[in-house]
C-alpha cells in the first residue's frame, strides 16, 4: 500500500470539497444579486472543480497501481499550482473571497506535490 498516494488522494478530496463549497457559495452570490458574483468567478470555478475531479480519478488509478494515472495527476497538479499562483498574484482580478479560497486550494495542492513527486513515489 502506498500511503503518501493515499494521502494525497485525500487532500485532493479535500481540495474538491473546498471546490464545491465555493460553488455553493458562488451560486448563493448569484441569486442574491451580489457584485462578488463575477462571470470570471463563474469561469474559474468552474474550471477549479472539473479539475479536482480530473485530479481524484487520477489518484484513484495511482493508489491503484496505474504509473500513467500518476503521471497525468503530477502534470495537472503542477499546472494547477501555477495557475493558482498567478490568479492570486493578480491584484483585483478575483473578488478577495475568491482569491482566499485560492490560497487555501494552492496550499492543499503544494502538500499533494510534496507526496507525489518524491523520487520514491510509485504507482
Amino acid at each position: 500500500m502506498n500511503t503518501p498516494l493515499k494521502t494525497a488522494r485525500l487532500l485532493v478530496a479535500c481540495y474538491a470539497g473546498l471546490s464545491a463549497c465555493s460553488l455553493v457559495v458562488l451560486v448563493a452570490l448569484t441569486l442574491a444579486d451580489s457584485p462578488v458574483a463575477t462571470t470570471a468567478a463563474w469561469i474559474r470555478l468552474c474550471i477549479v472543480f472539473a479539475t479536482s475531479l480530473l485530479m481524484l480519478a487520477f489518484a484513484r488509478g495511482a493508489v491503484r497501481g496505474s504509473s500513467r494515472a500518476l503521471l497525468r495527476w503530477r502534470i495537472v497538479v503542477a499546472i494547477m499550482i501555477v495557475a493558482i499562483a498567478v490568479v492570486v498574484s493578480i491584484p483585483g482580478l478575483f473578488p478577495l473571497w475568491l482569491q482566499l479560497e485560492q490560497i487555501v486550494c494552492g496550499l492543499l495542492l503544494i502538500a499533494v506535490a510534496v507526496l507525489i513527486f518524491r523520487r520514491q513515489t510509485t504507482a
